[in-house]
């Protein structure tokens, strides 16, 4: 089941149900006011289930936004062994600290956007000017509610200047969090469970003046940690009275030599979720 937010013809932000592929079930018609209120529902599935007679609209006639309402949004880092190989490729210096984060028991997790702060599809995603080295980091992304609980999955942008993490580890704060360092959406999927999604996969392509410039793809199986392992230590000494997202790091990332442009389009597709778009700006 795919849930979105979208902007109707009369400018009125909805609750959707994806029915096809084509055409969205208007959710809010039937009582549904949010996105959170489905997720705090402990039977989500059988409350939208419940749902009858909804009239439905055409995607192409309305704009897709990101999930995201009032959720805090985290990221995991190096829970891939390309992405700790991609760190230690980095800088010499942040070899050996990547290195044991991807062996120790406690993951790399971090604050990566305000909820006001996350750009939805087809928005555009920035890169910093005072950076020479940016990518995308495609991530499936966890979508907990305030009970800590795991109540579906999204596709993240886990957008990041590597010239500055590169520099000094004390600078990750600079090189991931930014105006447009963040984009989630557009569906929220519910009612599956961490082995149906472990079957997924993950990819990332980016276009310039209409060609692919770099694409990759993988395993969302190759994940090393489990969803419940990264969701427990988010949690710990933590409470999220909105509920949270969390990114759960990046295992498709461009070669060294590769770096995003203004007016490069990302897309990123998850087969069991689907496509976020955004082009590219320098902020």
């Amino acid at each position: 089941m795919k849930l979105c937010r979208f902007k109707n013809q009369f400018g009125e932000i909805r609750v959707g149900l994806a029915v096809d592929e084509t055409t969205l079930a208007d959710l809010t018609s039937g009582g549904v006011r949010t996105i959170t209120e489905l997720l705090e529902d402990t039977d989500c599935v059988a409350r939208v289930e419940a749902l009858a007679n909804l009239p439905t609209v055409q995607l192409a006639e309305v704009a897709l936004l990101t999930p995201v309402e009032r959720q805090e949004v985290w990221a995991a880092g190096v829970t891939y062994l390309r992405s700790k190989t991609a760190r230690m490729e980095e800088s010499d210096f942040s070899a050996s600290a990547y290195d044991l984060v991807y062996e120790a028991d406690r993951p790399e997790i971090f604050f990566k956007s305000l909820p006001e702060k996350v750009v939805g599809p087809n928005e555009p995603v920035g890169i910093r000017a005072d950076a020479k080295w940016n990518v995308p980091e495609p991530e499936l992304t966890l979508v907990v509610n305030s009970a800590k609980k795991l109540v579906g999955v999204s596709i993240g942008n886990d957008m990041s200047s590597r010239d500055i993490e590169g520099e000094n580890l004390l600078y990750l704060p600079q090189a991931k969090v930014y105006d447009g360092a963040c984009a989630v959406g557009p569906w929220i999927v519910v009612g599956v469970h961490e082995e149906e999604i472990r079957q997924w996969t993950i990819g990332v392509q980016i276009l310039r003046n209409d060609q692919v410039v770099f694409s990759g793809e993988t395993d969302i199986n190759n994940i090393k940690r489990r969803f419940d392992e990264l969701l427990d230590y988010l949690s710990r000494s933590q409470s999220f009275p909105h509920g949270a997202m969390l990114l759960t790091g990046t295992g498709v990332v461009p070669d060294e030599d590769f770096t995003l442009a203004a007016r490069d389009v990302v897309s990123i597709t998850i087969s069991g979720i689907g496509t976020l778009e955004n082009p590219v700006l320098v902020v």
